[in-house]
């Protein structure tokens, strides 16, 4: 079963991490958004730079198959590398580059690849570096981020994601509507009466574990949620969770982009 690989082989402690910024050019809501500028500096640089500030990953690397983007990413120095246009998710490109990796190098193999979502660009490194620090723990195969709700407009958006927690802080499902359902409570008193949790979209996965959830087949909660995560638990895969009191902005919509402008 995927939930008893064994890390015995892997070092605790440091942990050799890369982050990995899928970045795409096409995108349905916001075409060419890792280019927008955002007070004077481009969305995808912005969110690069604030990874590199990050203690725990030894190297950040920009994942994209587009190549203005991979143009821009070298004009201000950053690391870049082309994967394939027919990529699903930002999962599978992050995969993609660390095969890349390996192949190049193969005796310095990374032990995590953490997913940097290239729309938060002003995502805090302790985000990214506090997700690093849970694989100290060698039977966290996936990990993630979470932050309490606190407002009615977040707990029934369907653009917030949900997640219930069990006592080992591992994830027992995700969703689009607000969960758990608070019987015999009116909806307006929910956060009065119970603790909700939303996710932010920030991964770090195990590279076997990588490896093995890239091939796996779309699942039916998945298909239903359109939430990649769902796939994972579907087929015995834990992910942890970690409580942050940072929240993130992330930039979906040029309406997005112009609050942020207005308050960065």
């Amino acid at each position: 079963m995927p939930g008893l690989i064994s890390f015995m082989l892997y070092k605790v402690n440091p942990i050799q991490a890369v982050g990995i910024i899928p970045a795409r050019y096409d995108s349905t809501r916001f075409p060419g958004k890792p280019l927008v500028m955002i007070n004077g500096i481009s969305m995808i640089r912005r969110v690069y730079e604030q990874a590199l500030k990050c203690k725990n990953l030894g190297k950040v690397i920009v994942a994209t198959d587009d190549e203005r983007i991979e143009e821009h990413v070298k004009s201000f120095g950053g690391l870049v590398m082309m994967t394939a246009p027919y990529h699903r998710t930002g999962t599978e490109r992050v995969s993609e580059v660390v095969e890349k990796l390996h192949a190049l190098d193969p005796e310095n193999v990374y032990e995590v690849a953490v997913n940097i979502q290239g729309d938060e660009p002003y995502i805090d490194p302790d985000q990214i570096d506090n997700l690093v620090s849970c694989f100290s723990d060698r039977d966290v195969e996936i990990a993630t981020l979470i932050h309490g709700i606190n407002s009615q407009d977040e707990l029934f958006s369907p653009h917030v994601v949900k997640v219930i927690i069990d006592k080992n802080h591992r994830a027992i499902t995700f969703s689009r509507a607000a969960i758990p359902y608070m019987r015999g409570v009116a909806a307006e008193e929910w956060l009065n009466h119970h603790t909700y949790f939303k996710h932010l979209g920030l991964y770090a996965y195990r590279t076997p574990v990588l490896e093995i959830i890239t091939r796996l087949k779309p699942s039916p909660l998945e298909m239903v949620e359109s939430l990649e995560q769902l796939r994972w638990i579907e087929n015995g895969f834990f992910i942890h969770t970690a409580l942050t009191n940072v929240d993130s902005i992330s930039v979906d919509t040029p309406d997005d982009l112009l609050k942020l402008t207005n308050i960065a």
